[in-house]
């Protein structure tokens, strides 16, 4: 075994959870990344993970994986700066247990991040926001979930993975009604819930509890399982329009 496998395993165990305690979506993120590198560097190279070094992983080669990302994978410029800047924290990481290696280092953590525009997100009017919360067919039981989760999400705020994760114990419906949540950043929030908001849950609540045993309020598909992010994602460009810029 070469010297990078311990060192990777070493910067999620190490670095990651113990020192950082980075939230399981960063470590996620972070896998993902080196997933999508060691594979690249396996295509380029022939050589499995276990037999690749750290001088393997030079800027050429990180330069050439983020072109790859761009122009093969179809990934826009914020999802190139994330994978690099996953790849500047383990070599930041490396930089201080592997010295010989000092000057690859150097130039792989000198790659610079792309500069991105930011699009400006403009708020619904209240006649667009009374066309979208009356657009879901409430005749039907998927209706009834879209109409109660666009409600919610419009009063609140909330992002899709906020809303979909909401559990019992964050929804409070008695006096001084509100929805607590740990969000992006794990920054918690409390939100205030209005007369009309309350209703709408209620009688979505009693629904489910029509059929659903447990003790859990959360947003669910027909077969009890939690909204997926992949089947909340369409909602993601209706969020942003619905809050405007953070």
């Amino acid at each position: 075994m070469t010297a990078l496998p311990p060192l990777l395993q070493a910067f999620f165990t190490d670095r990651l959870m113990t020192q950082y305690g980075a939230s399981p979506h960063t470590i996620a993120s972070y896998r993902d990344t080196f997933k999508l590198l060691l594979g690249f560097v396996h295509r380029q190279t022939g050589k499995l993970p276990d037999r690749l070094e750290l001088a393997d992983l030079d800027a050429a080669t990180i330069g050439a994986f983020l072109q790859h990302l761009q122009t093969t994978r179809g990934n826009g410029v914020a999802t190139r700066n994330t994978r690099l800047a996953a790849i500047h924290s383990l070599f930041r990481y490396a930089s201080l247990r592997a010295p010989e290696q000092a000057e690859l280092i150097a130039r792989v953590l000198a790659i610079q991040s792309k500069r991105t525009s930011t699009t400006i997100v403009t708020f619904l009017d209240p006649a667009e926001l009374d066309a979208l919360l009356t657009a879901p067919d409430q005749s039907s039981w998927h209706g009834r979930r879209d109409h109660a989760l666009l409600v919610l999400a419009a009063q609140t705020g909330l992002r899709v993975s906020e809303l979909t994760g909401l559990a019992a114990d964050d929804v409070h419906m008695g006096t001084g009604p509100h929805v607590y949540c740990r969000g992006k950043g794990r920054k918690d929030r409390c939100t205030p819930l209005t007369a009309h908001t309350v209703e709408v849950l209620t009688s979505w609540r009693a629904e489910r509890h029509a059929w659903l045993k447990e003790r859990d309020y959360r947003i669910v598909t027909i077969n009890q399982a939690e909204l997926s992010r992949d089947l909340a994602g369409v909602l993601d460009s209706l969020a942003a329009a619905l809050v405007g810029p953070r």
